[in-house]
């Protein structure tokens, strides 16, 4: 029988197929890409960060490859009186094991349990975690005084100079829910143990529920086998619709009775997928021309690191590097103007006085989704000197995403209207499969590595190209889109 850590118990609160996966078929796990990668290694540095408010306490250094020495290392430090705190302590008890991320002496004898988190409040998912390890401290004999979360400050605001700790990373004092779920904790656990002591997988199909809390990490292999019109891709649809679709044996779209329950909007999309045909609202055509020119087509680019970079910044808060703009004239030419900021310093000045001078005053301008709104409305906050100026472009948006999310439908959008669905459905021959970078979040991740004093300069200036290719299709594409758009609902 496998032994139960911390990570599998969660996964398996979530799912049992999840679990067995994780204790038997880990080939079957989707490789991490780099942007999860950078979540991993956010946790990893504030979880260091964390260990600086308990000073003088031990690190137990064994991996998890090595949790039975780790188990030994902790009891010995656990021994000695002096060690104010262990980081990293190694526990296996009732077949489950832990690693703890601070535990801090009290009075002597007693400890408080602390789980670092790089989030900016306690989830509910996080309390099972917590109950857990609370569950193992006491079996191994461990008098338990706190039991809770530390987690960011969102109000911190960073001085540009130190990183103040003890306002930056917050406690959550959750003893209480811990203990209300230890009774709970002997059931789950034999739950798992016997779902695990069985010959074959528990047979569970892909549904919403793997990406809550998190996404699965066998979500690629569990769903490789889907239809290409899986029922899941209506949008919006409940566990409980996908559980009556499968009780009559549907999985595919087209195969969805045409009798079937669904929203208006659901059975728009199945009729367009069951004829595999377009819908163009009446009303597409006077959306896409409500508008005065020049026609800015604007894309933001930004970061919003957990541990603030720049001066008057909070946690995770969003600074924009890079916009570009595709200006278009009512005689047809067309301009684009970019700008990126290449320095490693706060962007926001410069970003906003090379924005409004491209803005200028006149002219609606394109957005896809209100994100750019958000960032605007963020900049007006901080610079207040420029919010009138700012809050005159907001009032000059248009969010092209809505208008296609309400007046028209393609089969090959699959349920998403994000540009990256939306751009190859209508316009196949323009993709984002040849660039190096095909979505924010790596952007962001790349804007972080180009303006790394270590990375060499002839990366710098790729990642720099990539950046303005990058966004520059962002706003070519929704000038293309709503170019096409128009020419479909005019022969409509």
């Amino acid at each position: 029988m496998p032994i139960l850590s911390k990570t599998r118990f969660l996964a398996g609160l979530q799912c049992h197929l999840h679990l067995w996966y994780e204790c038997y078929n880990r080939e079957l796990k989707s490789e991490v890409d780099p942007i999860q990668q950078a979540v991993f290694d956010t946790g990893h540095e504030v979880g260091r960060l964390a260990t600086e408010l308990y000073s003088g306490g031990v690190r137990i250094e064994e991996d998890h490859f090595h949790h039975e020495e780790a188990v030994q290392s902790t009891l010995q430090v656990l021994k000695n009186p002096e060690v104010p705190a262990i980081y990293e302590a190694a526990f296996l008890e009732d077949g489950v094991r832990i690693r703890v991320d601070v535990l801090q002496r009290v009075n002597g004898n007693r400890w408080n349990l602390i789980e670092v988190k790089s989030s900016t409040r306690v989830k509910k998912e996080h309390l099972p975690d917590v109950a857990v390890q609370y569950y193992v401290l006491q079996k191994a004999g461990l008098r338990i005084n706190r039991a809770g979360i530390m987690h960011i400050n969102n109000q911190y605001v960073y001085d540009g100079r130190n990183l103040d700790l003890e306002s930056f990373l917050t406690f959550s004092d959750e003893t209480e829910e811990a203990l209300s779920q230890q009774g709970l904790i002997p059931s789950q656990l034999a739950a798992l143990n016997n779902m695990l002591g069985k010959s074959a997988p528990p047979d569970i199909l892909p549904s919403p529920r793997c990406k809550n809390p998190y996404l699965c990490d066998f979500w690629e292999h569990c769903t490789a086998q889907m239809p290409e019109y899986w029922v899941l891709k209506l949008g919006g649809i409940s566990e409980k619709k996908l559980n009556e679709l499968r009780a009559i044996g549907v999985e595919d779209i087209r195969d969805i009775p045409g009798a079937f329950p669904l929203s208006p909007i659901q059975q728009l999309r199945r009729d367009c997928v069951v004829n595999q045909k377009k819908y163009i609202a009446p009303e597409l055509g006077a959306e896409l021309t409500n508008v005065e020119y020049p026609i800015h087509f604007l894309d933001f680019e930004t970061i919003g690191p957990a541990i603030p970079r720049y001066s008057s910044t909070r946690p995770y808060q969003t600074v924009p590097f890079q916009w570009s703009d595709h200006i278009l004239q009512k005689d047809g030419t067309l301009e684009h103007r970019e700008y990126l900021s290449v320095e490693d310093k706060d962007p926001r000045e410069e970003f906003n006085e090379t924005l409004l001078k491209a803005l200028g005053e006149k002219g609606s301008i394109v957005v896809y989704t209100t994100y750019e709104k958000g960032v605007l409305e963020g900049l007006a906050e901080h610079l207040s000197h420029y919010s009138d100026r700012l809050f005159s472009v907001i009032d000059r948006l248009y969010d092209l995403h809505v208008v296609v999310k309400n007046h028209y439908y393609h089969p090959q959008f699959h349920g998403s209207f994000s540009l990256k669905s939306v751009l190859p459905a209508i316009l196949p021959e323009m993709r984002y499969d040849d660039l190096a970078i095909q979505e924010g979040q790596m952007a962001s991740l790349e804007y972080l590595r180009m303006i790394d004093p270590a990375t060499p300069p002839d990366e710098k200036e790729k990642i720099k190209n990539d950046l303005l290719k990058y966004c520059s299709q962002d706003t070519l594409a929704m000038v293309r889109i709503r170019d096409e758009l128009l020419k479909r609902a005019t022969n409509a």
